[in-house]
């Protein structure tokens, strides 16, 4: 995580720009929503991307949506042809979202589903390339666990806010949220069909690749 203001300006400074419809998206995010937290910035989005681009997937799924940031920026790795599946239980962002696909020129490659990811999982086909988790908090490990038999060897997952504001090291929380990232955490530290590391990137990304 980077705390020094400085730091991250130079970072930035030194980084590739951020698109304007993702610097227009992060902005009305900001404005016009609540916890506009939950959106993924600058840095973390072109990370994304990047990511995206080296594994170059024809498959991928998304679980939490939000306004689109991180979906757009995901996209921009896909095969020609492929697709990016996106979920997210609050039908009430899926118009805003769509509005932004649209101004990134990417609509054709995304697929919209809304309800909760546990109903909708069980039935997409597998053969995941990527699989990006910021969902709920509290359901990480049930995410994992639906995905993972989903994911093609080779795969990857990538899980959001894995460090939680440095919450990870508190022991005895009562916080619902804090317990789920981990948990998830102490059982993606036990697989052993899997290799995984840590970005300190934000609020801490976790890279797993399937076995």
């Amino acid at each position: 995580m980077i705390s020094d203001r400085k730091l991250e300006k130079f970072i930035l400074e030194h980084s590739s720009p951020e698109d304007p419809v993702l610097g227009e998206l992060y902005r009305q995010t900001n404005i016009r929503f609540v916890n506009p937290n939950r959106i993924s910035d600058h840095l973390q989005g072109k990370i994304l991307e990047f990511i995206s681009k080296m594994i170059n997937p024809e498959y991928i799924l998304e679980i939490g949506t939000f306004t689109g940031y991180s979906a757009i920026c995901l996209s921009k790795g896909l095969k020609t042809g492929g697709k990016l599946i996106t979920v997210e239980t609050n039908d009430e962002l899926a118009d805003f979202s769509y509005s932004y696909f649209c101004k990134a020129g990417v609509e054709s490659k995304i697929v919209q589903l809304t309800g909760r990811a546990q109903d909708l999982i069980p039935v997409l086909d597998p053969g995941f390339d990527l699989v990006y988790i910021d969902g709920d908090k509290r359901e990480y490990s049930e995410y994992y666990q639906l995905v993972i038999d989903k994911v093609r060897s080779g795969g990857y997952i990538l899980a959001d806010n894995v460090l939680w504001g440095g919450k990870v090291l508190e022991s005895g929380t009562n916080d619902s949220q804090t317990k789920g990232i981990i948990e998830f955490n102490n059982m993606i530290k036990n697989q052993n069909n899997i290799e995984k590391v840590i970005l300190p990137v934000r609020d801490g990304l976790m890279v797993i690749r399937k076995i």
